[in-house]
């Protein structure tokens, strides 16, 4: 299919920026959306990327306090807006984010190249809304196991980041090269090269690992840093992954080699004595050789 052919599936298909402008989004929220798989999305059968179905369009255009309640499903908060929604210290929504028991979604580098966590408004309301939670927003102190782990610097908030972009990047694969790919993203150099010691097929594989998100120059600290966000460093998260990873890196195998250089064969081995023939000489003297002989 050329670039330049229309089918009638893109005739019915938007574009990211046009899908977020029928839908009344800012781009931002849009992507959002189809992280947290709120919006689904198809493959742009004209080159590349993903696009959004009429049919799909219409779906969401049919729920229930379209487009505010779609708005209110992807709003966005920090850490001093969540803390006012849920009615507890800055101090006490931090604790409990590093414990987990809330996980953020995105995050982004402020200008002191300080990590700033942005959590959804409608999982931090359901949390409060639940009637187990109630004594860790109100109690004067954490319940002492919960203590005991922060006292050890238990920080889970990038954990639990990395585990929700796993998900979105693995709903995106369409293949297994591409969800080993995904896999790979969150596990350093070192961890890949021992679970594919074949070079061409880590070539291969590198061509489905995704990024980090994008934060500051490629090679700049802002980039280095949302890699080492982006990179396990929990034991067993490692573990997992790595076990994940050689899984599916089987059946990638069988669905498709990795592409290797053709082999060359070898030149014929010729009798003791005999010369080797010569290779036909290019050019102008060349020419005159050939036509003096």
């Amino acid at each position: 299919m050329t670039s330049n052919t229309i089918t009638p599936f893109q005739r019915n298909a938007y574009t990211p920026s046009r899908a977020a402008r029928e839908l009344g989004l800012k781009r931002s929220e849009f992507d959002l959306a189809v992280h947290l798989g709120q919006i689904r999305t198809v493959p742009d059968e004209g080159g590349g990327g993903r696009r959004v179905s009429r049919s799909e369009i219409d779906r969401l255009r049919a729920t229930d306090g379209f487009p505010d309640a779609l708005r209110q499903r992807v709003r966005l908060v920090g850490t001093t807006e969540g803390a006012e929604a849920m009615k507890i210290s800055v101090g006490r929504f931090t604790r409990l984010a590093r414990l987990g028991l809330f996980s953020p979604v995105r995050f982004y580098l402020n200008r002191y190249r300080a990590v700033v966590w942005l959590y959804l408004a409608d999982e931090l309301e359901e949390f409060t809304a639940v009637e187990e939670n109630t004594p860790l927003l109100t109690a004067r102190r954490l319940p002492e196991g919960l203590r005991d782990m922060l006292d050890e610097g238990v920080d889970l908030r990038a954990r639990n980041w990395r585990g929700r972009h796993r998900g979105f990047l693995l709903r995106l694969a369409e293949d297994p090269w591409e969800s080993a790919g995904a896999l790979a993203a969150f596990l350093g150099p070192v961890q890949v090269a021992e679970l594919v010691p074949d070079p061409y097929e880590r070539s291969h594989l590198g061509r489905f690992r995704p990024g980090p998100p994008a934060h500051g120059a490629q090679g700049s600290p802002a980039a280095h840093l949302s890699e080492k966000i982006m990179t396990a460093d929990d034991p067993a998260e490692i573990a997992w992954l790595r076990t994940e990873l050689a899984q599916v890196l089987a059946d990638a195998r069988r669905f498709r080699p990795a592409p290797r250089p053709a082999t060359r064969q070898a030149p014929p081995t010729l009798p003791p004595g005999e010369p080797a023939p010569q290779e036909p000489s290019r050019g102008l003297l060349g020419w005159l050789r050939r036509k003096s002989a």
